[in-house]
């Protein structure tokens, strides 16, 4: 290479511009939890990233709520159908068929009834008859049983998670950390605590490209210290918190749901059927497993 070669090079280089970088976090809630995304990248990727935040979590509040009147979940569930669901309900009540197929039917929306009995004082013996995801009708709309009610907080958390992921993923995002109830990360490595309601941080888990749902029963007591997660038969759980890693923070959600009610056995036959990654289990002694 010739010095002028070079020195024109040199001078392109010099002369190029420059692109800004910025790290920045968002917080706010989203279906009664808190909700924080941590972004890493171009000063112009992260603004448009973190604005996009707060619209799609509006978006899944008006579709999944339980407690906004006009959302369409409250709509189906005060009607018992809906017409004309949007594409996100859809997209949620498809993977719900799928969840409750692998799990034998331990995942059924259909408990809400049953929760409302339990944490407002109702009759929960009138209540466990209307458990049944299979009396749900999903052709050309969905349409209940009479006197069901679908809650949709086992999956949509992990849901409203892949959307945010998904969304800095497509703006060119490198580097991300997002915690809505589940946590997903774009990039990494990030190192989370394991949190168990009783025993406190039991572990630490690095995170890099995958996500991670945790559940615990005892996370939130109903009438008499009943676990706010319900078995559709009726069975007490068998851990006291369970964390999941999967590639999809939904399945991650939904899995850890039930997983609390599952055996070593069981689980395992679901790590490949799901495709999920490491299993943390905490036993009513405190005692920590792994799989």
């Amino acid at each position: 290479m010739t010095r002028r070669r070079a020195l024109t090079l040199a001078a392109g280089f010099a002369c190029a511009p420059r692109v800004s970088r910025a790290a920045e976090r968002w917080t706010g809630t989203a279906l009664g939890a808190d909700v924080s995304v941590s972004l890493d990248g171009p000063e112009a990727t992260v603004r448009e990233g973190l604005a996009r935040v707060p619209q799609l979590l509006a978006e899944v509040e008006r579709t999944f709520s339980l407690y906004l009147p006009e959302s369409e979940l409250s709509r189906l569930n005060a009607s018992g159908r809906l017409d004309a669901p949007s594409a996100m309900m859809w997209d949620v009540i498809a993977q719900v068929d799928r969840v409750h197929e692998i799990t034998g039917g331990l995942f059924d929306p259909t408990v809400q009834p049953l929760w409302r009995a339990l944490a407002f004082s109702g009759d929960p013996d009138a209540a466990r008859p209307l458990i049944g995801w299979d009396r749900v009708e999903t052709g050309a709309g969905i349409v209940l049983d009479a006197g069901q009610a679908l809650t949709l907080n086992g999956i949509v958390l992990g849901y409203a998670t892949d959307l945010v992921w998904g969304a800095l993923r497509e703006l060119g995002a490198e580097r991300a950390l997002i915690s809505l109830g589940e946590q997903a990360a774009l990039g990494g490595p990030y190192r989370l605590p394991i949190e168990d309601p009783a025993a406190g941080t039991v572990g630490w888990r690095s995170l890099r490209d995958s996500a991670v749902a945790t559940s615990a029963p005892a996370a939130l007591l109903l009438d008499e210290g009943q676990g706010h997660i319900l078995a559709p038969d009726g069975s007490p759980p068998i851990w006291s918190s369970v964390s999941i890693e999967a590639e999809s923070a939904t399945m991650a959600d939904a899995i850890s749901t039930v997983a609390v009610f599952l055996g070593f056995s069981e689980l395992q036959e679901l790590m490949a059927v799901a495709r999920l990654g490491r299993i943390t289990l905490v036993g009513p002694d405190g005692q920590v497993h792994g799989l």
